[in-house]
């Protein structure tokens, strides 16, 4: 896998979608994981001045599906999130989150993910669940 082909087409994708608009970046990605980015300000704040959760959703179902997306063959093959969990660990007021999305089950039609909501000091802010099904294009 090349490494910064494959950031620079995931970076790519986001370009006129909800990705965009919250500055989510694509930082990594390895066999096994994906990494991306999100900053912390007013567009993804809540009324209290605090990370919106519907913002980490967005960052964790971004990034998992992504990763599924990586593990299969996309040319037959489409990745569609069909549950999200998250638990709020910890609230965030500016800087950046990252979303690591690692996986705990890759079957044949799902895929499981855990994605690792962490800060720029690797606090834990978040930790969700993301299964995606892998149906045939049509």
């Amino acid at each position: 896998m090349d490494k910064i082909k494959t950031l620079e087409i995931l970076n790519n994708l986001n370009k006129n979608t909800l990705m965009e608009t919250l500055q989510i970046e694509f930082v990594d990605v390895g066999i096994d994981y994906v990494t991306a980015k999100m900053p912390v300000n007013s567009k993804v704040h809540q009324p209290y001045g605090i990370l919106h959760g519907g913002a980490t959703a967005a960052l964790a179902e971004t990034v998992g599906s992504c990763a599924s997306a990586l593990f299969v063959d996309t040319k037959t093959k489409i990745v569609k999130g069909i549950e999200l969990s998250i638990n709020h660990l910890k609230s965030k007021k500016e800087g950046v989150v990252y979303g690591i999305a690692k996986p705990i089950h890759q079957g044949k039609t799902t895929h499981l993910w855990e994605i690792r909501i962490v800060d720029e000091e690797d606090n834990l802010i978040s930790i969700c669940k993301l299964t995606n099904i892998i149906l045939d294009k049509k």
